[in-house]
């Protein structure tokens, strides 16, 4: 067996492969991809008339551009060299992805709450992307430049911080580490904060399937069903419903047999195909009204279409695990969120659909909240992103070697400054990929849907 000496002396090893300092040193590659081709051939097998809408919300500003070139960033990390540090990634780890959401006790945990692009890689690939959007966020803020990459690093701190403590305790302590929000709220001591974080999680409360209900049925015919608003939410045909029969008998069996006895307790009422996100647009999307005790006992479901991760192009082969890269999509999506959150919904489970598509399905929605960081100061924005720094290291230490991760940061602030100088960096070229875009949108090359 390893000892913990050795574990940390792999990860100084791992210095001479890509030394701490070489991650700031990011400029594109001279091949690099053209990312709106990137994002065309993403877009490939999509739902063609809802890209618009997915062009449209990217435009909106270089923050929103970020969320949906997860693609885009995946081909610029994979053309650098890196650690050899594997642990399992969200994939997709800027600011937004980070979340409140209760637990199974219904206690408010903040983790990371978004893992359709997990996959097995090097831990600094959601560092760099973490990093990156905090900088393009300050940016986004009106922030100065000193600010900009303070935040960044910040955010970088908080991860190495967390890691080095981590590296110290026992297995056990390290998979039972979560972040409740009970705990938070005294941390907070600007009465500022304090009130506007109240008001988050005492929205975050009130977003359950109850709420859902309201928002999104209404009454027809004598019945209560999902409302119409075409192109974000249609209900699905009559031929249609007969099909999502088999999808969510498939889905149930991969439930434990606790959730499944649960589950049976609820009737199917209606579904619809809904429009998600940023980065997902088009990918195809159902919710599920079911009906517990009565009408007003409802359980709203999402199924949501996992394809394959953008990470997975850009490992080398021999990086790339054959069993975890030929598992369904939708079971990766779930593996991957059962081993980074501390607690994971109660009905996360695996389907395919119509033409072998492969889908996950969850609660639409269980408490769940993000903060709104478009009007976030400096201070209260460096306290954020040293938040989700803190909690991506607490992922990172349960799916990797946590002591090789901390050998490989060390005590200095080597790897913090050098990230920071990525992030401003790739925040810069965010900035002329977004404007690439607005011109294509402008001149009718990319055809968009705005404030949709």
């Amino acid at each position: 067996m390893t000892t913990p000496a050795e574990r940390r002396r792999r990860g100084r090893a791992a210095r001479d492969r890509v030394s701490r300092s070489a991650h700031g040193r990011w400029i594109p590659a001279a091949d690099r991809p053209d990312p709106l081709g990137v994002l065309e051939r993403q877009a490939e097998d999509r739902v063609a008339g809802l890209l618009p809408i997915r062009y449209g919300r990217m435009a909106d500003s270089p923050f929103a551009y970020l969320r949906g070139a997860a693609a885009v960033m995946a081909a610029d990390l994979g053309a650098v060299p890196d650690t050899g540090l594997t642990v399992q990634l969200c994939g997709d780890a800027h600011l937004l992805n980070f979340g409140v959401y209760a637990s199974p006790e219904r206690a408010l945990l903040f983790d990371v709450n978004d893992f359709d692009e997990t996959f097995p890689g090097p831990f600094e690939w959601d560092v760099k992307r973490l990093a990156a959007s905090v900088a393009v966020a300050a940016r986004d803020n009106g922030q100065d430049e000193q600010q900009v990459r303070r935040a960044a690093r910040t955010a970088v701190e908080g991860y190495a911080a967390a890691m080095r403590r981590l590296a110290g305790q026992g297995e056990l302590d390290v998979w039972y580490t979560r972040v409740d929000t009970a705990n938070l709220l005294p941390m907070l001591r600007k009465p500022r904060q304090r009130k506007r974080a109240e008001a988050e999680l005492a929205h975050a409360r009130r977003r359950t399937s109850l709420q859902a209900f309201g928002k999104l049925t209404e009454e027809r015919d004598g019945q209560r069903r999902i409302i119409s608003a075409p192109p974000l939410i249609e209900p699905l045909k009559r031929s249609e419903l007969r099909g999502i029969g088999k999808v969510f008998s498939d889905y149930r069996a991969t439930l434990a047999e606790d959730r499944r006895v649960l589950l049976d307790r609820y009737r199917f009422v209606d579904a619809a195909t809904k429009v998600v996100g940023v980065g997902s647009v088009g990918t195809r999307c159902y919710i599920v009204l079911l009906e517990g005790r009565d009408p007003g006992d409802p359980l709203f479901l999402q199924l949501k279409e996992a394809g394959r991760s953008v990470l997975e192009d850009h490992l080398p082969p021999a990086r790339v695990d054959a069993e975890v890269a030929a598992h369904h999509g939708g079971r990766r999506v779930v593996t991957g969120q059962h081993l980074m959150q501390a607690a994971s919904d109660i009905f996360l489970g695996w389907t395919s659909g119509p033409a072998g598509r492969h889908f996950y399905g969850r609660q639409l929605r269980d408490m769940k909240g993000s903060v709104e960081i478009g009007d976030m100061k400096p201070a209260g924005l460096r306290a954020y992103a040293d938040l989700c720094g803190r909690t991506l290291a607490r992922a990172h230490a349960r799916t990797g070697d946590r002591l090789a991760i901390a050998g490989y940061l060390g005590g200095a602030d080597t790897f913090a400054e050098a990230i920071a100088d990525f992030a401003v960096r790739y925040a810069d070229r965010t900035v002329a990929d977004h404007t690439e875009l607005v011109a294509a949108i402008a001149d009718g090359r990319v055809s968009a849907t705005r404030g949709v």
